[in-house]
């Protein structure tokens, strides 16, 4: 997949628009639109979208990620698509609906068809939507495919819904619409190194500013290092029992005992345990961990077990 921050032109593509934060399975559901026609049809797929969302130039706020763009790029690559664009949304934004269909889609891209949801909307008055585009179909040659809502339990999967359910340590919700678990990735960097004096060393990972952040507390996780992924626990939080004041994510690997400062790993999550709480005793705090990590192993067997007897 080639990217590009600029447009250029090219003919003969299938597009999709939208932002695709999280690539969730509504995104993939757009995105799959566009590089099944594609490929059905001997063209080339494009994903049209932006560097930073369009409410950093709409409302001056910087929103909270459920990816960092490199991981988006990567979620989007895996699709299939042929070419990424993601465009500055400051020099597109005062466009209306006609212009930015007729001298950026049409006038580059000279599209075959265009793939986009229901709910997608685009111009500086908003007035582009599913039903413009299907009325200019016919105008400039393209088909248009509208993807339908995508649903879980009952409600329509969207950005905002996961962001929600991840602010509210609702993992496996989030999980389910991202059709992927949610993971954080980041360099293991020293301690205070106070896990290891009641054995449970951890690696730390500074939470990563422009991610959703997720609430204060003790997850059941994996960590990918290298090419390894283990089951681990981790800890989101300002650690309470120690008098500690900066937020950090805390993990330790269940069976491994390797020196990995310096490396980068991938945290990914399973499920929010408990909230951080701040105990009267460092022996406290053990016995705590270890009833932690056994209902993880628990609840992880008969995960295994259940999918071998299904």
């Amino acid at each position: 997949m080639q990217i590009f921050y600029e447009l250029n032109k090219g003919e003969n593509f299938a597009i999709a628009l939208g932002f695709f934060d999280g690539v969730h399975i509504g995104h993939k559901a757009v995105i799959e639109s566009a590089v099944n026609y594609a490929r059905e049809n001997n063209l080339k797929s494009a994903v049209i979208t932006f560097r930073e969302h369009p409410c950093c130039h709409l409302w001056n706020v910087s929103p909270k990620y459920i990816l960092l763009r490199k991981v988006r790029e990567e979620k989007i690559k895996e699709l299939g698509v042929d070419y990424l664009y993601e465009l500055d949304f400051s020099k597109l934004c005062k466009m209306s609906a006609d212009e930015y269909l007729q001298n950026v889609l049409v006038e580059y891209f000279r599209p075959k068809s265009i793939s986009s949801g229901q709910n997608h909307n685009f111009g500086c008055d908003k007035s582009g939507n599913s039903e413009f585009l299907k009325e200019n179909s016919h105008k400039y040659g393209y088909k248009y495919f509208e993807t339908a809502d995508v649903k879980y339990d009952g409600d329509t999967v969207s950005s905002t819904r996961i962001r929600k359910c991840l602010t509210e340590g609702n993992i496996k919700s989030a999980n389910a619409m991202l059709g992927y678990k949610f993971s954080i990735s980041g360099e293991v960097i020293k301690g205070r190194q106070i896990g290891r004096t009641i054995g449970y060393k951890t690696a730390n990972i500074k939470y990563p500013n422009e991610l959703i952040t997720l609430p204060y507390g003790v997850y059941s996780t994996e960590a990918k290092v290298g090419n390894e992924i283990y089951k681990a626990i981790a800890n989101f939080g300002v650690r309470p029992t120690v008098n500690g004041t900066d937020e950090i994510l805390e993990v330790h690997i269940l069976g491994f005992d390797e020196d990995i400062y310096g490396e980068n790993i991938e945290i990914i999550f399973d499920g929010m345990i408990r909230k951080e709480q701040k105990f009267s005793s460092l022996d406290e705090l053990k016995e705590q961990i270890k009833k932690d990590i056994l209902n993880i192993e628990i609840l992880f067997f008969f995960t295994y077990k259940c999918i071998m007897t299904t």
